[in-house]
């Protein structure tokens, strides 16, 4: 019996089913791990409302996040570096009112993440404690230190890039692209990767593969389809 394929023809195929409302994590760290394809395709397909989980808010680069805002299509957004001068499309939105904005510390991020994929309630962490980021937090003491309660970050989607997937989608990312994108693909329920190099199964050694198939639904080769 053959496993049902994973590989989408179309870059509307593999952002279909994002609808109004949901909560969306958009892979990054700087322009190598950006799904730029995935995120031009939701941008055009123009649900509402969502909730974007990302590293930044845009670095004026085509096909980054801010394709969204432009769009339209942002709510809320959970971020770590909304600042960046090329941001413009971000700034709009906000000054108009138009998106929530959550500050959250870069490791921060990163763990609720994590903590959603590993199915964990929330965790402790002495980062923020004093600062806006604890407002409305549990607070405890460890060992004389105080922490803050965070949750984990569920999602219903993640768009992610990797740089090599074989069929199964056993995921190889290059450099930096390893901080969020497979942390993203962990927290959410339907995981799409756009992948530069589709390779024959077994071409991966093991030690090579940084993020298991298991958490990848949907794969979008670059240059394939329309």
């Amino acid at each position: 019996m053959s496993r049902p394929s994973k590989i989408v023809e179309t870059v509307a195929d593999a952002v279909a089913g994002v609808a109004d409302g949901m909560t969306v994590h958009v892979g990054g760290w700087g322009g190598i791990g950006v799904p730029d394809l995935l995120i031009l395709a939701l941008a055009e397909a123009g649900p509402k409302s969502l909730t974007i989980t990302t590293n930044n808010c845009g670095m004026g680069r085509p096909g980054d996040v801010g394709e969204l805002f432009k769009a339209g299509c942002v709510a809320k957004v959970l971020t770590t570096f909304p600042v960046h001068p090329g941001a413009t499309a971000f700034r709009a939105v906000l000054d108009a009112g138009e998106v929530d904005l959550e500050v959250v510390p870069q490791g921060t991020l990163a763990e609720r993440l994590r903590a959603a994929g590993a199915g964990l309630g929330g965790f402790f962490t002495p980062t923020g404690v004093g600062t806006p980021v604890a407002q409305g937090k549990a607070e405890r003491r460890f060992h004389d230190r105080t922490y803050i309660l965070e949750d984990p970050l569920p999602g219903n989607f993640a768009l992610i890039k990797a740089a090599q997937s074989d069929p199964f989608g056993n995921l190889r990312f290059r450099y930096a692209s390893r901080g969020f994108n497979p942390v993203m693909a962990m927290a959410a329920s339907t995981t799409v990767v756009q992948v530069q190099e589709l390779v024959p199964l077994g071409a991966l050694a093991p030690d090579d593969v940084h993020l298991s198939g298991v958490f990848v639904d949907r794969l979008y080769v670059e240059g394939a389809g329309k």
